[in-house]
């Protein structure tokens, strides 16, 4: 697996043409792998930053958002969520840079653009063709400008060492699910400390796999929690983002459950606890699953997403509907919000 990526860009490079073509070949063959692919993309070394406009002071607490943006596709009304949710820091995944299916645009600098915040961006998957079955129907014989999608931390807080860690690279994706999105790459974590908090404090934004089962995400958990302990040990921090916890209990009557004992499902959990990470004050037993724009999933939802903390404390968390003015969905997840300060802080 590649080395934690610490190096910052002010423009991730976009994959050659050639090397793209070789791999999706390549995905094509049953003998083929991504690993040679992954050491030749400089999309997958490097950490783009840009710095905010107008840098937000220490506000002596935050409040994290974290949402699942399903490509980021809608930005104004995204950008809306985030304005009324009144993040101080926004973790997203699911963010194209370059990707027809959501405008070919490079999607976080206009999510940011007038609104004085920045971001930082880690590739996660660099995309070999255009998306799902249906997303290669809808934008049949589009190229994509970059192929790139990924993670980020959206703020106007200063932000320093940012660290990209890969949670796996098994190419399970690299040959495609059901003949389509063939990808290079593996889900991935993008961390970065609060350069003006009184103490260390570092966020996290993640994405687990979703084709997989709880073992496999509490790998990933604990290949997150080593790095962690490299770069940030026993610091405050925050993770959030869409954990794929599918194994959870999904039942009205069972939702007690999703905060008392998720071990019991996920034992992704109890490695979160025994690095000192709870999530009972800073997550709400609900849905955080939705139908989406394309109406892909039905009920019973589950709880997909979740905010954990170690060295904080966590209080008022809420379920935001991800939805545009007029009600349509933006993304197939709903955005999660918390409130945290220290311990020690002032009221």
């Amino acid at each position: 697996m590649r080395a934690i990526v610490d190096r910052i860009v002010p423009q991730i490079e976009g994959p050659d043409a050639a090397v793209l073509e070789e791999a999706r070949d390549k995905s094509r063959l049953p003998q083929g792998d991504q690993d040679r692919f992954l050491h030749r993309l400089p999309a997958f070394h490097a950490i783009e930053f840009m710095p905010p406009n107008t840098r937000l002071p220490w506000p002596g607490h935050l409040r994290i958002a974290a949402l699942n943006a399903e490509r980021l596709t809608d930005r104004p009304a995204v950008r809306r969520l985030i304005g009324r949710s009144g993040a101080h820091a926004t973790l997203l995944s699911e963010v194209d840079l370059g990707m027809a299916r959501s405008g070919n645009g490079h999607n976080l600098r206009d999510l940011v653009a007038g609104s004085g915040e920045g971001y930082l961006y880690g590739v996660e998957f660099v995309e070999l063709d255009l998306g799902s079955e249906d997303e290669i129907r809808r934008h049949a014989g589009a190229r994509n400008a970059a192929s790139l999608h990924g993670n980020a931390i959206v703020s106007a807080l200063a932000l320093d060492a940012p660290h990209l860690i890969p949670l796996e690279e098994n190419g399970l994706w690299f040959h495609g699910v059901k003949g389509a999105q063939h990808r290079i790459g593996g889900r991935m974590a993008l961390a970065a400390r609060v350069a003006e908090a009184p103490k260390p404090l570092w966020l996290v934004s993640t994405h687990l796999e979703s084709k997989t089962d709880p073992a496999d995400r509490q790998a990933q958990v604990a290949a997150l929690l080593r790095a962690l302990d490299a770069i940030a040990p026993n610091d405050p921090c925050v993770i959030g983002g869409d954990f794929n916890t599918k194994a959870l209990p999904r039942g009205e009557n069972e939702r007690h459950l999703l905060l008392d004992s998720p071990e019991r499902y996920e034992p992704l959990f109890a490695d979160l606890r025994a690095a000192g990470f709870e999530w009972q004050h800073a997550n709400l037993a609900l849905p955080t699953q939705a139908p989406g724009p394309a109406n892909k999933h039905e009920p019973p939802f589950g709880k997909l997403d979740w905010i954990v903390v170690r060295g904080l404390e966590a209080r008022t968390p809420q379920v935001v509907p991800a939805v545009d003015e007029a009600g349509r969905a933006v993304s197939d997840h709903e955005m999660i919000v918390v409130d945290l300060t220290f311990p020690d802080a002032q009221p």
